[in-house]
């Protein structure tokens, strides 16, 4: 059990790591802060610099804090969180991928929240610490803060598209 966690810690934790590295640098197929900016301005954002750094900095964070087992359910709620921003982004196109669906974000946010039930195994940081087994309620609480500060940010920064001109009956506006 210990070496299919560790496995998961590692492709999940490294994977959302790489992917705020790819927003706000040039690594990784990365378009930079610039371009991690832009990005976020076109899904309605504010402030798209410093909520590009934020967001990055939080993946990498959370990522190797995952992929490490250290602070797992920290780890796990952080990952939670900026995928929840990013299933709502998404959650437009429907489930699938090949829609630009929401369909990553959710295996993500799911596999978050397994690694915080499980713990992150006994190859991990936590345990060479002293730190597991984690209680099991913990698991509710990672998710609720992650999804609940997911959706907070996606309130706060998200700007709402402009209302539509009204139009009578006749078509005038």
């Amino acid at each position: 059990m210990d070496t299919g966690i560790l496995i998961l810690r590692l492709l999940v934790g490294l994977l959302v790591a790489g992917h705020g590295v790819q927003k706000i640098s040039s690594h990784l197929g990365g378009r930079g802060l610039e371009g991690g900016t832009e990005e976020f301005r076109a899904d309605g954002f504010r402030g798209g610099f410093l909520t590009a750094l934020a967001a990055g900095g939080g993946q990498i964070g959370s990522g190797l804090l995952l992929a490490t087992g250290l602070l797992t359910p920290l780890a796990a709620t952080g990952a939670i969180g900026v995928m929840t921003v990013a299933l709502t982004v998404k959650w437009h196109n429907g489930l699938w991928v090949q829609n630009d669906g929401y369909e990553y974000p959710l295996v993500l946010i799911g596999t978050a929240a397994a690694l915080a039930a499980t713990g992150p195994g006994a190859w991990s940081l936590d345990a060479a610490l002293g730190l597991t087994p984690y209680p099991p309620w913990w698991t509710a609480l990672v998710l609720a803060a992650g999804v609940g500060s997911g959706l907070l940010t996606r309130l706060v920064l998200h700007r709402q598209p402009p209302a539509a001109p009204q139009t009578t009956a006749r078509g005038e506006r």
